[in-house]
């Protein structure tokens, strides 16, 4: 049978609903969990866990999949031998937990040991595990990932091909929804070479965060639109690469970040559901201007039916940390943008941030400014370096968290009239260039600063410890003289003049 979007859209809505389907079942069990006694936990808690990276997986798939359309054929076939064998398990897993004839437990020892026994004293979690392994297959498939591996793909086909047997699901898939790839067709897949470079962007939300301070009023996040309908192709250019996916809301709502191979311009891709459905967006970060308001970000458009700027995209969080990392890197991707015209010197303001410090720092060997910030709903205390001037000014280069370990008198030390050591100090890169190993000190790895006067080193100092500061006697002398922070020309207007006037 031919490939067709009709088919495409049928399988994608398919993940979407099971996805639904094993988030209300994950919270069924966890109330079943909790009327049972403890020794029945840790097997419940295994099976709720892998149901819940069922719905996680199924939703990621969907998400790059609108991202890779060219490729989606490749995987049809493989997604219609694990989705019905999925939906199968999770329906028999609400039959035996509706069943109100029996006792609760005697519920969850009939699921557990009925479903172990049909296929062959295979537990229920791992059967979830099965399928997971596969679908985050499928994903690295689509991908073209080089950790894509086509005999694991096969032996777990082969798997799951025994559980729709053992389950009565007969026959296998008859409907060819897409080509089977085969171990001589891999060649005209594409090359499968990863890139020669990380992007910056690909390490911020993989990196733990040092604290985690919690918003207040939160809400649900919202997608604003206008929105296409599942299914509907856009116009991704081939060899588009993700720089990272942010769910919100439990996946009822994810954003997706792409950089075009073609300009390295980033797009922002927003999947949502309407009465049950998934509904998508697309705009460029030079299409949207970025402000804080209370606990969420939102991200507005302009409208030209309107001729006036409208929401596109209301995003709450749940820890200030997680607000300030995503607004640094969209701004930050929005300036260094080929297609940006202008970067308004609000955006570049997280509002509710109050400066408590700016100087002029060198930092790997480039003019930098260092601001400390306080946020006054959460109270916590950054760190930010911007570019000092040119037409990237104000951009973010870096960030890092004050936390409880900057009570300790050994965090801060001022090494010279010019230089303080900061210890444990996480850093988080928003420049491609930036090379924060340069300024790692010590076995320790301090994180050296470098002021371009001694009186900025004392007030950043006192900041923190007040007048005495921990200054010692060891001066290394004046900080060296470098060039103003070399960037490329990459927008079309320069950054405006800001309100407030710098430090030093």
């Amino acid at each position: 049978m031919v490939y067709t979007g009709q088919v495409d859209g049928h399988l994608l809505r398919g993940c979407s609903i099971e996805a639904d389907r094993a988030d209300i079942i994950a919270l069924y069990l966890e109330g079943l969990r909790n009327a049972l006694p403890d020794h029945f936990h840790a097997h419940m808690t295994a099976l709720i866990e892998e149901i819940h990276s069922s719905a996680r997986a199924l939703r990621d798939l969907v998400d790059h999949s609108h991202l890779h359309l060219a490729r989606v054929p490749i995987m049809l076939s493989y997604l219609n031998i694990v989705l019905p064998c999925l939906s199968r398990t999770l329906r028999d897993v609400t039959a035996f937990y509706q069943d109100k004839t029996v006792s609760k437990e005697i519920r969850w020892r009939r699921m557990y040991n009925k479903m172990k026994d049909e296929v062959g004293g295979l537990p229920l979690p791992q059967r979830f595990l099965i399928y997971n392994h596969f679908l985050a297959m499928l994903k690295l498939l689509l991908t073209r990932s080089p950790n894509f591996d086509l005999n694991s793909l096969d032996s777990l086909r082969t798997r799951i091909m025994q559980l729709r047997e053992a389950r009565g699901i007969r026959p296998p898939p008859s409907m060819q929804v897409g080509p089977v790839i085969r171990p001589e067709a891999m060649a005209l897949i594409g090359p499968m070479d990863p890139d020669p470079s990380t992007h910056w962007a690909e390490q911020i939300f993989s990196l733990p965060l040092p604290s985690r301070t919690a918003l207040k009023h939160v809400k649900p996040s919202t997608s604003w639109g206008p929105h296409q309908p599942l299914g509907t192709p856009f116009d991704t250019p081939k060899g588009s690469k993700i720089l990272f996916r942010r769910p919100f809301d439990d996946d009822r709502l994810s954003l997706v970040v792409y950089l075009n191979p073609a300009d390295q311009c980033a797009f922002l891709f927003i999947r949502t559901f309407h009465l049950g459905s998934p509904w998508l967006s697309l705009r460029g970060a030079h299409e949207l201007c970025i402000h804080r308001e209370g606990s969420a970000l939102q991200l507005r458009r302009w409208s030209q039916s309107a001729q006036c700027s409208k929401p596109w995209a209301s995003l709450y969080f749940q820890t200030w940390e997680e607000m300030v990392l995503f607004h640094s890197t969209f701004v930050s991707l929005k300036a260094r943008n080929a297609l940006t015209l202008d970067v308004k010197v609000n955006e570049y303001k997280l509002a509710g941030e109050r400066r408590l410090f700016q100087a002029q720092i060198i930092d790997d060997d480039f003019r930098h400014s260092l601001i400390v910030f306080h946020d006054t709903q959460t109270k916590g205390i950054r760190l930010h370096a911007a570019v000092w001037d040119g037409e990237l000014r104000r951009c973010p280069v870096w960030t890092a968290f004050v936390t409880h370990q900057s009570a300790s008198p050994s965090w801060l030390k001022r090494k010279s009239r010019h230089r303080v050591w900061l210890k444990d100090v996480q850093l988080y890169v928003f420049c491609q260039r930036y090379r924060q190993q340069n300024q790692r000190r010590g076995r320790g790895g301090a994180f050296e600063i470098c002021f371009a006067s001694p009186e900025a080193a004392a007030r950043f100092c006192e900041v923190f410890y007040g007048p005495s500061g921990g200054m010692t006697t060891d001066d290394e002398g004046p900080p060296p003289q470098v060039e103003a922070r070399r960037v490329p020309r990459v927008m079309a207007a320069s950054v405006e003049e800001a309100d407030d006037t710098d430090d030093e």
